[in-house]
């Protein structure tokens, strides 16, 4: 290498220069930029308007009590609940049942954990009107919780209670769902004996780890749910365990974007829009009433008999034209 290369070289190199005391300066301390705030957590107003007053929670409870059917002669509208084991569909039941009694009730059995279905049997659950009254004119089957592969559930069996084949007290095998060649059949059920409205029920704390498997079933039943024009709806339970601010204080659930999230994912998942996707919290731990999670299940209630209404003019309508 040449001299003169090796001093063009060399003047590249930075060098520090010396102090008065002829110690190297050290570089200038630059702080970093601050960290950008996070992001809020919540939507600045409800993005899905909702009155939380005690004069609102007891008008759905009258509206509800009061529901004219569009074929009185059907006596109840049915509502079919499915979905994952643990979800709390068991749990929906009681839940509207304490609404209306206006106390904590337990007709529907609830598992304590939720690796196992509880429900074992395909019965109806009626709701008591008032002291005296008959019964409210809606009620629920709760079935055996959907699992993976082959355990749970057998999906021909929720496609036989959705055309209303399954009898009273069923015993669900989920080996083995229950053939038209078998004598407790029901060969040619009645308008009252078919599910007017399907209601999935999903844990939002659970909804983005269900396994394909289950949600595969899901999609199946609803296809066959949609080929019957039976209407649907997403009860999303457990809000309080995917949001904290929904944990302290129920009124926060439509300005969380957690929980829009979460329904969001539901409505993916499950191909609903998400006007479909109603948030609940069931009655679990307390003890006592608590008007905004009535109102929460009222809001469901009222939406669910709706579409179940609608269904049921429609099935009338078809059975007057043969």
């Amino acid at each position: 290498m040449l001299y003169s290369e090796l001093y063009q070289n060399l003047s590249l190199v930075p060098t520090r220069k010396a102090n008065m005391g002829g110690e190297e300066s050290k570089p200038a301390w630059t702080p970093s930029p601050p960290s950008p705030p996070p992001p809020p957590k919540e939507f600045d107003k409800q993005w899905r308007e909702t009155c939380w007053s005690k004069e609102e929670r007891n008008r759905m409870v009258d509206d509800l009590r009061s529901f004219k059917l569009s074929d009185p002669d059907v006596g109840q509208l049915r509502c079919l609940l499915y979905g994952p084991v643990g979800a709390g569909k068991s749990s929906f039941i009681n839940s509207v049942n304490n609404v209306f009694q206006n106390r904590t009730t337990g007709g529907a059995l609830v598992a304590a954990a939720s690796g196992t279905s509880f429900t074992m049997t395909y019965d109806t659950h009626y709701i008591q009107g008032r002291s005296g009254e008959k019964r409210l004119p809606f009620a629920f089957n709760d079935v055996m919780g959907l699992e993976t592969q082959t355990n749970g559930l057998h999906p021909d069996d929720i496609i036989n209670a959705l055309k209303g084949h399954l009898p009273e007290g069923y015993e669900f095998n989920p080996f083995h769902p229950l053939s038209n060649q078998k004598k407790e059949f029901i060969q040619n059920p009645s308008l009252s004996d078919k599910t007017h409205c399907l209601v999935s029920i999903v844990s939002a704390d659970k909804i983005a780890r269900m396994s394909d498997d289950v949600i595969a079933k899901m999609k199946n039943i609803r296809a066959e749910a949609s080929r019957l024009k039976i209407p649907q709806v997403v009860v999303m339970t457990m809000p309080d365990k995917a949001c904290e601010l929904v944990n302290k204080d129920v009124k926060r659930i439509y300005y969380s974007k957690a929980i829009k999230e979460k329904m969001q994912i539901c409505s993916n998942e499950l191909g609903l829009p998400m006007n479909c996707i109603l948030p609940v919290k069931n009655y679990h731990e307390e003890g006592m009433l608590d008007n905004n999670m009535d109102i929460l299940i009222l809001n469901a209630m009222t939406q669910i008999m709706n579409f179940a209404n609608d269904q049921l003019w429609n099935l009338q309508q078809h059975a007057n034209q043969k």
